[in-house]
This record gives structure tokens, C-alpha cells and sequence, in this order.
């Protein structure tokens, strides 16, 4: 008998919410009500943070412990409504074995005034930290371990991270600021944008915008109407959407892009690169080889020597002028043709290319060329219905 007391008592000090180490007051706050909860936990290794309503925000620092405000505001036009709101909000905080929990649990009906912001202050050292809310905002920062954060619809903020990092919001926006390892947003509409990522970078949104600064390991990114920008990625690169831009600086391995009809640009890239949009226009500044295809829209390509495999090219657009430039050093058997040329024609830097017309004055004319350039090498073919195309020398 007394060996299962003592081993009830045991479990019941486990999770019994630390109420000792935890104390609430309630005050009026310029004609609203505000409820402030104050408390501690033990040091743990985990972290859980599910509630309700309010806004998270989760703090890493040299403490050792676990600290934590709450503060809850009801928009009630008495004390006695706003205090019958508070006790509606079951706060709990309490550690169960190597995991620390925060608790809110509406009992309530629906929070139409009401409001909660919880902050904590936290070990840096925690192994993860993993927080879900309703629809407030959630921010983590100095954290050496995995965060993870689930929002029906509000922004989420992260920085300072050591760990993967998993986010996901029903419609907020999502903004990192440096993290040393992979990182996975997921947004229903809102914008994205990643400082420095040093893992793999997987970002999605339904409709907004998607930036990333600097990208370590590669990145997925895709979003459904938004434009999308990278300055800096070094792995391979996949950019879709549904119908913005897509601006890419110095890429540093292969590159898939493709938008429903937004316009394309690629300051430089180290692997090949497939470019496809709907419409826009498409520029690639430094690259090995190309697949560049636009509905309408003009394409310009500069080509460098690639130390790496040598892979055909194509460039072709149903409506608008191709202009191609290629480094001293670069070499390529060129195939290029206008299919419906009056007007039009091939302009070239290149006694190499061979320029010929067929067709009569009045009737449809087609304009090709071919040759090969510094020796011959992979295959560059060169297609407009209509347009100009244009090989330049570039230096």
C-alpha cells in the first residue's frame, strides 16, 4: 500500500502544474481588463507551447530555467465580464518528464474580445521547441535546436536558429533571419522571406511573395500568383509561380524556373538552367547552357564555358527578338532559324554562321543559320516565329 502511494505521489509531482512557482493578478488597463500570469518551470531539454488565442513568443538566453509571462485582455465593458472571460482561459504550465508544457485551453464561447500574448524566456540550449496557436502570431529567437510552429493565420518570426526549422501559417506572413540549418515554411497567402538559410530551404505560399537572401544547400521555392527573388543560392534552385517574376542572382548550381506568365532573369548560374514562362520576357546573364522557352516575349542569353558535362541548349519564343552572347572561350554549334521573317532577320558577330534565306518578296520567308563556333560543341539551337535574332560577341 504504501509502496503505490508513494509511486501516486511520484507521478502527481510530475505533472502537476507548478501553481507555487506561479502567480496571476488582474488589473483595468486604459478601459479594458488585462490579466497577467507570471511563472517559472524547471530546466528541461523540450519545449511545448498549444493554445487557443494569443499570440507566442519564445526567447533564448543564458538562463537556466524556464520563465514565462501571459498576459490575457478582455475588451468587456465590466470587471466582473472580463474576470468571467479569464476564468473561460485555463492556463496550464507544468513539466512532464524531459518536456516543459504551456497550456491555454478556451472553455468558453467564441473569443470575440478577447486577446492573450504569451512570452517566455527560455535555456538556449533546448533540444526543440514546438508551438501551435489558433490564429496569433509566433516568434522564436536564440534557440541552438529544432523549432517548429503551427499558426491558423498568423505571421511567424524566427532568427538566431540552430536547429531545422518547420513552419506553417493558414495565411500569415513567415520571415527568418539566420539559420544554420534546413528550414520548411509553408504559408496559405502570405508573403515569405529567408535571410540565411545554410540548409535546404523548402518555401511555399498560396499567393505572396517569396525572397531569400542567402541559401546554402539549395532551395525549393513556389508560390501560386507571387513574385519570387534570390540574390544568393548555392545547390541546385527550383523557383515556380503561378504567374509573378522571378528574379535570380548568383545561383551556384542547376536552376528550374517557371512562371504562368511572369517575366524571368538569372544574374548567373554554375548549372544548367530551364527557364519556361507563359509570356514574360527571359534574361540569363552567365550561364553554361539554357532551355529557355516564352509563349511571347524576347529571350537574351549569355553563355560561358561550363567546366561540367556539355548539354545542348535551346532558346525559343513564339513572338519577340533573340539575342545570344557568347564568351571568347565558349563553343557551340549553332542551329538558329526565324519562321515567319519578313522584316526580320540574323544578325551575326560570327563569319562562322551561315545566314540563309528562302521564300519570295511577297510570299512567307525563312531565315536560318548554321555554323560552329570555336570548333564546334553542343548543340545550340535558336528559334523565333517572329522576330530578330542576334549572336553578339561578349567580353
Amino acid at each position: 500500500m504504501l509502496k503505490k502511494l508513494s509511486k501516486l505521489v511520484a507521478v502527481l509531482l510530475l505533472v502537476l502544474p507548478l501553481a507555487m512557482a506561479q502567480q496571476t493578478r488582474v488589473f483595468g488597463d486604459g478601459g479594458n481588463w488585462t490579466q497577467e500570469i507570471t511563472g517559472s518551470l524547471a530546466a528541461v531539454k523540450n519545449l511545448r507551447v498549444k493554445v487557443d488565442v494569443g499570440s507566442v513568443r519564445v526567447q533564448g538566453g543564458s538562463q537556466q530555467g524556464i520563465s514565462y509571462v501571459i498576459r490575457n485582455h478582455s475588451y468587456s465593458s465590466s470587471e466582473t465580464k472580463a474576470r468571467r472571460e479569464f476564468d473561460s482561459y485555463k492556463i496550464s504550465a507544468y513539466v512532464r518528464g524531459d518536456t516543459a508544457w504551456i497550456v491555454g485551453d478556451w472553455e468558453g464561447g467564441r473569443p470575440h474580445k478577447f486577446s492573450g500574448e504569451f512570452t517566455l524566456s527560455v535555456p538556449r540550449e533546448m533540444e526543440e521547441v514546438k508551438i501551435e496557436t489558433d490564429g496569433g502570431s509566433v516568434s522564436s529567437t536564440g534557440i541552438t535546436g529544432r523549432v517548429d510552429a503551427q499558426s491558423g493565420g498568423g505571421n511567424i518570426r524566427f532568427d538566431d536558429i540552430g536547429g531545422p526549422i518547420n513552419a506553417e501559417t493558414g495565411g500569415g506572413s513567415i520571415d527568418v533571419g539566420n539559420a544554420a540549418s534546413d528550414v520548411s515554411l509553408h504559408t496559405g497567402g502570405g508573403s515569405i522571406k529567408v535571410l540565411s538559410a545554410k540548409g535546404k530551404i523548402v518555401a511555399e505560399s498560396g499567393g505572396g511573395s517569396v525572397m531569400v537572401v542567402s541559401g546554402a544547400q539549395g532551395a525549393e521555392l513556389e508560390t501560386g500568383g507571387g513574385s519570387i527573388q534570390v540574390e544568393r543560392c548555392s545547390g541546385k534552385l527550383r523557383a515556380t509561380t503561378g504567374g509573378g517574376s522571378i528574379d535570380l542572382g548568383d545561383i551556384g548550381g542547376a536552376v528550374e524556373i517557371e512562371t504562368g506568365g511572369g517575366s524571368i532573369r538569372v544574374t548567373s548560374a554554375k548549372g544548367p538552367v530551364r527557364a519556361e514562362t507563359g509570356g514574360g520576357s527571359i534574361e540569363l546573364m552567365g550561364v553554361p547552357s539554357a532551355r529557355a522557352e516564352t509563349g511571347a516575349g524576347g529571350i537574351e542569353a549569355k553563355f560561358i564555358a561550363s567546366s561540367g558535362d556539355h548539354i545542348d541548349s535551346l532558346l525559343e519564343t513564339s513572338a519577340g527578338d533573340i539575342t545570344v552572347y557568347l564568351a571568347p572561350n565558349v563553343n557551340l554549334s549553332i542551329r538558329a532559324s526565324i519562321e515567319v521573317a519578313n522584316g526580320h532577320n540574323i544578325r551575326s558577330d560570327f563569319s562562322e554562321l551561315r545566314v540563309t534565306t528562302e521564300g519570295g518578296d511577297y510570299g512567307p520567308k525563312t531565315v536560318t543559320a548554321e555554323g560552329n563556333v570555336n570548333g564546334g560543341g553542343p548543340v545550340l539551337k535558336v528559334r523565333t516565329t517572329t522576330g530578330d535574332i542576334t549572336f553578339r560577341r561578349s567580353h
